[in-house]
């Protein structure tokens, strides 16, 4: 299992002390410093079922910089891949990936529900 995360991410931090509390084992990359690819994107986002603009980090600033609550409606699924494959930061996180679930973001009944 791979959780996408971003050590400085109080959310990050929760889940990650709640993989840790329930003593499932995960392999931490730092989201910053290794961005999932454009194909790796594509390929969590189709395992995940849910809409591509859930991967996006929404409340993050270089969300809010480049404007996109109001560009994503006009990108093509391709286009917003291949954003989202050019900034760790863009993906929401933390992201956590199975080899059936994508979970993003943390929800502690929804994590334990997909992971226990």
């Amino acid at each position: 299992m791979k959780v996408y995360q971003y050590p400085k991410c109080s959310t990050c931090k929760k889940a990650l002390k709640w993989l840790d509390d329930q003593g499932i084992s995960y392999e931490a990359i730092h989201i910053a410093e290794s961005n999932p690819t454009k194909e790796e994107l594509k390929a969590y986002y189709e395992l995940s079922g849910q809409p591509l603009k859930k991967f996006f980090n929404t409340s993050g600033l270089k969300y809010k910089e480049l404007g996109l609550k109001d560009r994503l409606k006009d990108m093509s699924e391709d286009e917003q891949l291949e954003l989202l494959a050019t900034d760790g930061m863009l993906v929401k996180r933390p992201l956590c990936i199975t080899e059936n679930n994508v979970l993003i973001g943390f929800k502690e009944d929804e994590w334990s529900e997909k992971l226990k």
